[in-house]
């Protein structure tokens, strides 16, 4: 089921849709591949952005990943937004495009939780048939604890799922990039509310 909208879905669809989604299998080959090598064919889109130093930095952008904020741009939603950060759990994701609401669905991969030189926290979540999309996502938070800095960072890798994303792809890629930046930007805001933003790294490979 994929759903386009000219207003935004209630609740209840919203329910109805996350729950169909949950008993789907992924739409895509290399299942977890953000862990590894992104395979071949996707074009794979790498986001960074440097939010701060030291601990109290990495606590509240883990605590800000974990309240879904760098979905929570205006144009783009994580429903329901209280999803805990698990293994198998089920998220609808609502951006707002070309006068349309478009419904997505995504399955949480795996998590990231490790001590050491570099301290991560994250996770990644792959496409459902519910997706306009092919492919995965991963969101991490990195502590270098030699420099103490904290960074965000998004790798993805994706091509269309949608005869309206093939059709219109320059406009899709657009958007990809757009919630690259938008995302890093809410990140950094949910750490420093007023600091200046320092430079979003956007690569495409």
């Amino acid at each position: 089921m994929r759903m386009v909208s000219l207003r935004k879905p209630p609740v209840e669809l919203l329910r109805r849709f996350v729950a169909a989604q949950a008993g789907l299998d992924f739409n895509y080959p290399g299942v977890g591949a953000t862990a590894a090598t992104p395979p071949a064919g996707y074009v794979v889109d790498h986001t960074r952005i440097e939010l701060g130093v030291g601990e109290s930095v990495f606590r509240s952008a883990q605590a800000a990943l974990g309240r879904w904020e760098q979905f929570q741009l205006g144009w783009v939603e994580a429903w329901p937004p209280e999803t805990p950060l698990e293994s198998g759990q089920v998220v609808a994701i609502l951006g707002w495009a070309v006068g349309c609401w478009w419904l997505n669905s995504c399955r949480i991969l795996y998590t990231l939780n490790e001590s050491g030189p570099i301290t991560r926290f994250g996770f990644a979540y792959g496409t459902l048939p519910g997706h306009v999309a092919r492919g995965e996502e991963r969101f991490l938070i990195e502590w270098d604890q030699d420099t103490d800095r904290v960074s965000y960072d998004i790798l993805a890798f994706s091509r269309p799922n949608h005869f309206l994303t093939r059709l219109g792809y320059p406009l899709f890629r657009r958007n990809q990039k757009w919630f690259g930046r938008d995302s890093a930007a809410s990140m950094f805001r949910a750490v420093h509310a007023t600091a200046p933003m320092p430079e979003v790294r956007q690569t495409t490979g």
